[in-house]
């Protein structure tokens, strides 16, 4: 006896709805993996031709964020590439690092900082089996040694220390004392030391071959400078600054290009603003108390993280200009 066994019509059509199911779930998850991959991956921008830029977030140092405040980038050259800051921190570095090597395997010839805060120079540690020879200004070495210590500690409580245990502070061994230029094969960066500014061993990158500045922190836009080294000094090299002859510019924090150089203004202004209030304030006799919370408020609504610095600003450009009245 041969016994046929036939499947419902009914259930033909639950099995292909299952498959439809079935399949269209599948389809979500490979692109949901898409995206994750998408996501993780270290976002870099060719900003002209053979330069690349990450930007950090505006926003204060932290876990959540890893320490990717800072913008970051590389240039490349025929013979190989120069990095230019590494990040807040040995994993975005190894970022960085991997990102690279997504558009290029030459060789990484240089790592240039251009100031010790811990934002730029945290991911050092990442490159330290490439090779590439560590540049700094001629003041690098001493801030690192004198605050080192202290960024390492603070900064632990502040990312923690699963982020912070492969940080090693890796101080410049080519150092510029005034100006250097760094051969990359086939294209030339002037790097120039600058005089107290946001630090006292402020670098900048210039790139004659696309006209790209990579201001570092002498730039800030949207995200209000920070005075770490002298806000007299700050002001004082502006028209040398501007005498750079770039087209465009990448700052230490804020939006990725600007215009140069028309991005210098906001933060011309604000410098200014906050000195002309700081002399106004020392001359009727008031305290530092006063300073810190009086001095540049106009500018409050121009900046992010206004609050979270403008008075330590103020504190520091009192104590500066108090001996200074013109």
């Amino acid at each position: 006896m041969i016994c046929l066994f036939f499947t419902p019509a009914s259930a033909d059509v639950k099995a292909e709805a299952f498959w439809r199911r079935a399949l269209a779930l599948t389809i979500l998850v490979v692109c949901l993996c898409g995206q994750a991959k998408a996501a993780d991956e270290f976002a870099i921008r060719e900003i002209a031709p053979g330069v690349f830029a990450h930007a950090g977030a505006i926003a204060l140092m932290s876990a959540g964020n890893a320490g990717d405040i800072a913008n970051i980038g590389f240039i490349v050259g025929d013979a190989g590439v120069a990095v230019i800051d590494t990040g807040g921190s040995a994993a975005e570095g190894a970022r960085l690092l991997a990102a690279i090597r997504r558009f290029t395997d030459k060789p990484i010839l240089f790592v240039i900082n251009t100031h010790e805060h811990p934002d730029h120079i945290f991911g050092n540690a990442a490159f330290g089996k490439t090779g590439a020879t560590f540049v700094g200004h001629r003041n690098l070495p001493r801030a690192i040694a004198a605050r080192g210590a202290f960024y390492l500690k603070a900064f632990a409580a502040i990312i923690g220390d699963e982020l912070i245990k492969d940080v090693k502070l890796v101080p410049p061994t080519l150092l510029v004392d005034d100006t250097r230029d760094l051969d990359l094969g086939g294209r030339v960066l002037a790097l120039r030391a600058w005089p107290p500014a946001h630090t006292d061993c402020d670098l900048t990158v210039y790139d004659a071959t696309t006209r790209t500045l990579f201001a570092g922190d002498m730039l800030f836009l949207g995200h209000i400078p920070i005075v770490d080294g002298s806000l007299k000094g700050w002001l004082a090299n502006f028209d040398a600054l501007a005498a750079i002859p770039a087209s465009r510019a990448v700052p230490g924090h804020g939006p990725l290009v600007a215009e140069w150089p028309l991005a210098l203004e906001a933060e011309r202004a604000y410098l200014q603003r906050l000195t002309g209030d700081l002399r106004a304030i020392i001359a009727r006799g008031d305290p530092v108390t006063r300073a810190a919370k009086e001095a540049g408020q106009s500018e409050r609504d121009k900046w992010r993280l206004f609050d979270e610095y403008n008075a330590r600003n103020a504190t520091a450009g009192f104590a500066e200009l108090e001996w200074d009245q013109p």
